[in-house]
């Protein structure tokens, strides 16, 4: 393998996983601190995606602006479709959950068959972002992409900085460690709940608003990527942001080169990932730290 190829397939990757993060991130926080098995996670990256698109014609080459306005729009569905489903869910057990949330899937298809249709479509990247670079003497990488992994690094970044620095971010890990002694010093818990489950579904749109003009925006793409984050919290330990950014790198990579050497296995290649990694650490790399 060429240098500049052996490039361009680390570039994928990382972009990759930091893209799988922004997903991952939201769900551990939310399954880490709520205690809620959100299935319907992955219908939140597939908001995102269709936000973009619906977005667009809207605000033409305003890309920022529209992807300020659609994380907006998304944080705002999240604190509303917790106070309404998921506030009712913290009590039940796990299979309530699952079936509720597998529930919302459903209606959150459905809903989008009747606004969008069943067709496939496509979401342009902005004219300042259309170009590509080059890598070498035979190949190049777009801007858009390397755009794509700078912003999502940039939010790991805010994540982390809110998460581990901030009076929110204490109250987070606090209630994740323990949500009664939180509740007994007087934190509104219900309050820190939506603000959390908006984050997160803030989180989950953003990124598929960030991967739309890469792929296509299509009926049932938030399924495939949710069993995928699935697997990155598990690996990264559940509740844990830094663990979650290393498994994403993680799964990024190997997918990505799985691909690239190993093309007719390359399906199972994060599975065999996640089953190793547990027989070294049950708990997953971070365990429930951050």
């Amino acid at each position: 393998m060429e240098f500049s190829t052996f490039l361009v397939q680390c570039l994928n990757a990382v972009q990759y996983g930091l893209l799988l993060f922004l997903v991952a991130s939201g769900l551990t926080l939310i399954f880490g601190i709520m205690g809620v098995i959100n299935l319907a996670h992955g219908s939140f990256y597939m908001l995102g995606a269709y936000l973009a698109f619906a977005l667009a014609p809207l605000f033409g080459d305003q890309f920022l602006l529209q992807m300020l306005a659609g994380v907006l729009l998304a944080a705002v569905f999240g604190f509303l479709l917790e106070w309404l489903f998921f506030s009712y869910l913290y009590q039940r057990n796990h299979l309530q959950q699952v079936l509720m949330t597998y529930s919302l899937i459903l209606v959150f298809e459905e809903v989008r068959s009747i606004l969008f249709g069943n067709d496939v479509h496509g979401v342009s990247a902005p004219p300042w972002l259309s170009g590509s670079f080059a890598l070498g003497k035979l190949m190049s990488y777009p801007v858009y992409n390397l755009f794509a992994g700078f912003a999502c690094l940039l939010v790991a970044l805010a994540l982390y900085l809110v998460v581990n620095h901030t009076r929110l971010g204490m109250m987070i890990r606090a209630g994740a460690s323990n949500r009664d002694m939180v509740r007994g010093l007087g934190i509104d818990i219900r309050l820190l709940y939506r603000i959390v489950f908006a984050a997160g579904v803030a989180l989950a749109a953003l990124a598929g608003m960030i991967a739309a003009p890469t792929t296509s925006v299509y009926p049932g793409m938030g399924g495939q990527i949710l069993i995928i984050c699935f697997v990155v919290v598990v690996i990264g330990g559940v509740g844990s942001i830094s663990g979650a950014l290393i498994a994403s790198l993680l799964v990024g990579f190997v997918d990505t080169f799985g691909k690239v050497f190993f093309a007719q296995f390359s399906g199972i290649g994060i599975y065999v990932l996640m089953a190793l990694i547990l027989i070294w650490r049950p708990e997953g790399l971070k365990g429930r730290g951050y």
